[in-house]
């Protein structure tokens, strides 16, 4: 990439070499080059360890994906659409070439639709099963809501293997679309998928990633607002254990006035390790305030709490601003071992200090668990959360 000669103001951000508005896009994997790992936008990843996504290796088996919607509505549409479906690529463009090889390759999407002015009550929850240890698989999913729909969607997924994947969600003008995203592979799973958002007039996503399990996980979710009046959420919570390297890369592209953003990712690591036997995660996060997008309202947190030596976190906000008049837009990012003065506090009143760093690890991630809608999913992610410190002995 060129470096931009004029960089627009970063309010103390890191400024990317080029703008993200200059960024190529395409659905044709021929027009991206094989990279080699010293690009900027592939710099942290390990390509090593992508079993050949980045290289084009051909599908070897195929993911399942299960949808499991309400009963008690007829306002949900299941489809398996082929790649000439108009309305696949509607979210937006690949911007790397391993999403690329992911369009390019899918064999049958999966389109799920909630009707216009419909409220599901209960959750939708589509299960994605890898092709098998030793194989390799690419898919396409979008979900859709409608003029004024309300839903919460559960992507859960499973299994061994190596997936690339594409996963759309379009919302109309006035839809409230609720996402949580669970990345809960076995050990030896590959894992890289690009999100697409766009999001309709007054529309609001709230949208969740959770990254527990796999060898290698890499998202990346893009939110991009069609009109004035939109809202994002886009939260993140992940816990590596050694030799696990997990990286999520946000993007809000505000090219529209009036609009809202809010990020906030939060990373625990643990394990002891060097190089690739070490714990290691990744948070990059852009954001885009065009020209055109006054009165943008945005900001932008990572928080990662090291609870073993040797684990690694990397965390790159990145803030670029074309216009003045905006509402506000910060960013915080910070890296540390726990809180002493916590831990003071609690063992001061008589708790055991395994048990007051239980108590710390789990304050940390509160916030972002109390946002997930979904009882029985915040209660798994919380039980997944204690056997991870159950491990560790902390």
């Amino acid at each position: 990439m060129t470096a931009a000669v004029d960089k627009p103001h970063s309010h103390g951000a890191v400024v990317p070499e080029a703008s993200r508005a200059e960024w190529f896009t395409s659905y044709d994997v021929a027009a991206f080059e094989v990279p080699s790992g010293r690009e900027e936008i592939w710099r942290f990843t390990p390509m090593k360890r992508l079993a050949g996504l980045h290289t084009g290796a051909e599908a070897s088996g195929a993911a399942s994906v299960e949808v499991d919607a309400p009963t008690e509505t007829t306002g949900i549409t299941v489809e398996t659409v082929q790649r000439g479906d108009s309305r696949l690529g509607a979210a937006g463009v690949p911007a790397d070439r391993v999403a690329a090889q992911a369009y390019s390759s899918f064999t049958a999407a999966t389109v799920v639709t909630v009707a216009k002015e419909t409220q599901v009550a209960t959750p939708v929850t589509i299960t994605v099963t890898g092709p098998g240890a030793g194989k390799v698989a690419y898919g396409h999913l979008q979900v859709r809501a409608e003029r004024f729909a309300e839903a919460v969607v559960v992507i859960d997924h499973r299994g061994s293997g190596v997936y690339a994947d594409n996963v759309e969600f379009v919302l109309a003008d006035g839809a409230k679309l609720t996402v949580v995203s669970i990345q809960d592979w076995a050990d030896d799973a590959v894992h890289v998928s690009a999100h697409h958002a766009r999001i309709g007039r007054d529309a609001v996503l709230r949208h969740t990633v959770v990254t527990l399990g796999g060898d290698v996980v890499r998202i990346s979710p893009t939110a991009a607002f069609a009109d004035k009046g939109a809202e994002v959420e886009l939260n993140g919570l992940y816990f590596a254990d050694a030799g696990q390297h997990f990286e999520h890369r946000t993007f809000v592209d505000h090219a529209v006035p009036n609009c809202t953003s809010n990020v906030v990712y939060k990373g625990a690591l643990q394990g002891d390790g060097e190089g690739d036997t070490a714990a290691h995660t990744v948070w990059v996060g852009d954001v885009l305030i065009r020209a055109a997008a006054e009165g943008t309202q945005t900001y932008e947190l990572n928080r990662n709490l090291l609870l073993t030596d040797g684990a690694r976190a990397d965390s790159v906000p990145n803030l670029e601003i074309e216009t003045g008049e905006i509402a506000g837009a910060g960013h915080a990012s910070a890296t540390g071992r726990f809180d002493d003065e916590q831990l003071f506090y609690l063992q001061a009143r008589g708790i055991p200090e395994d048990q007051a760093r239980r108590l710390v690890v789990r304050g940390f991630f509160h916030e972002l668990l109390m946002k997930i809608q979904v009882p029985e999913v915040r209660e798994r992610l919380e039980a997944a959360i204690e056997a991870e410190l159950e491990a560790v002995g902390a």
